[in-house]
């Protein structure tokens, strides 16, 4: 039987758990608390909102197909506002912005591999990269964690084979929420160029990173572009979730290739999102700021309520970005927890389970809690409901 590619891979793991809430009521005095998924529930502030109102009527092009690569302004804006952040040398041309960083990751693969070839990813891995590599016929190579929740490049460089096309690192972290350490990243800029393999780096959630300064030194160096491809998202800076731009910083060349596969799957960015990014790059400096503020301090409450927990066998894994991933005290699998706490805690989450390989046992007694919709006082009810637990 000849199997698709799609068949190749598992079902999307937040679309899986949602399924969970079908039948489910709630008690008035405990309504759901959904922290299964790192997406703002809110919709972008207002002045950014009537920006897009005010393209969408008055800029006939933001209707039409526009480049492929992505607006010329938001690109060099991005290629500014990054060369600022890491003291470093980005240019335009080095740019290009996506349908979400999702398809900047997709378009990284395509560049970069053919069935058979190998992508190492730290484990646990955000489902989705394992994903795409699944339906592109890379295998994923799992580079198990330290207890600390960070990758260790010594492993890594044990890994590495002919096959190998590149290291995949996510930070701030999902699932663990861990930011790495400059050095940390650094070693693995130097281990893949050891190799002529690529290093993908996705800083999603960048801006809700607790450090001050630039998180690591890479676009500090002159040759970053033959070594270093960079993912980041508009999504979640901007409330964007539903507009997709992401975008990828990599060598001119590479993004030669990059323009042949954005081409054929979507011609170009939607262009009101893209308009929407720019407007936010240039006007929200300091309400994305309060953001980050709102952020840590949500970090902080979990960091408070978490005695809570520990008396009763919890243990905090990893924290920061939109996360903190939790081991549970349960016998049970967390993929038997997570589906049970809807129905004991109302509480929707993830378990461990879905960011590990299959056969792998190290997700059985963890959880990720994606707590950015939550303030300080939904955060203590989630850490309370948690504590009353008993059983499951």
């Amino acid at each position: 039987m000849i199997l698709s590619r799609t068949a190749a891979t598992f079902p999307p793991p937040v679309m899986e758990a949602r399924r969970w809430l079908d039948g489910v009521t709630h008690p008035a005095d405990r309504p759901l608390i959904n922290v299964s998924q790192a997406a703002p529930v809110d919709p972008p502030p207002q002045a950014l909102r009537q920006a897009m109102a005010d393209a969408a009527l008055r800029n006939d092009d933001a209707h039409l197909y526009g480049p492929v690569l992505g607006l010329p302004e938001l690109r060099a804006e991005l290629a500014r506002q990054t060369a600022s952040h890491y003291a470093g040398a980005v240019t335009a041309a080095q740019t290009c912005i996506t349908s979400g960083c999702n398809q900047a990751f997709a378009a990284a693969i395509a560049t970069l591999c053919t069935e058979g070839d190998e992508v190492i990813l730290p484990t646990p891995w955000y489902f989705n990269h394992k994903m795409w590599l699944d339906m592109s016929g890379v295998r994923s190579i799992a580079l198990p964690v330290r207890a600390d929740m960070l990758p260790d490049p010594e492993q890594a460089a044990a890994l590495i084979t002919g096959k190998t096309r590149a290291i995949a690192l996510v930070t701030p972290n999902n699932p663990t929420g861990v930011e790495y350490p400059s050095d940390l990243v650094q070693a693995f800029l130097d281990l893949a160029r050891k190799h002529g393999i690529a290093l993908i780096v996705d800083e999603t959630y960048r801006d809700f990173d607790s450090r001050s300064g630039p998180p690591h030194a890479l676009f500090q160096d002159p040759d970053w572009q033959d070594t270093l491809i960079h993912l980041y998202s508009f999504s979640k800076a901007y409330r964007l979730t539903g507009h997709r731009v992401g975008a990828m910083i990599a060598s001119e060349e590479r993004l030669a290739e990059v323009e042949k596969f954005l081409d054929t799957v979507a011609i170009c960015p939607g262009q009101l999102g893209q308009h929407a990014a720019l407007w936010g790059m240039r006007n929200l400096k300091q309400w994305l700021a309060g953001e980050r503020d709102e952020i840590l301090a949500r970090r902080a409450a979990i960091t408070e309520n978490l005695p809570k927990l520990t008396t009763k066998g919890w243990r905090l894994l990893g924290l920061g970005g939109y996360f903190a991933y939790m081991h549970h005290p349960f016998a049970k699998s967390s993929a038997q927890v997570a589906p049970a706490l809807v129905k004991s805690a109302s509480i929707l989450c993830l378990p461990g389970t879905m960011f590990y390989p299959a056969e792998a046992r190290d997700g059985d007694a963890q959880l990720r809690i994606a707590f950015a919709n939550l303030d300080a006082a939904g955060i203590a009810d989630l850490f309370d409901r948690l504590a009353a637990l008993e059983t499951l």
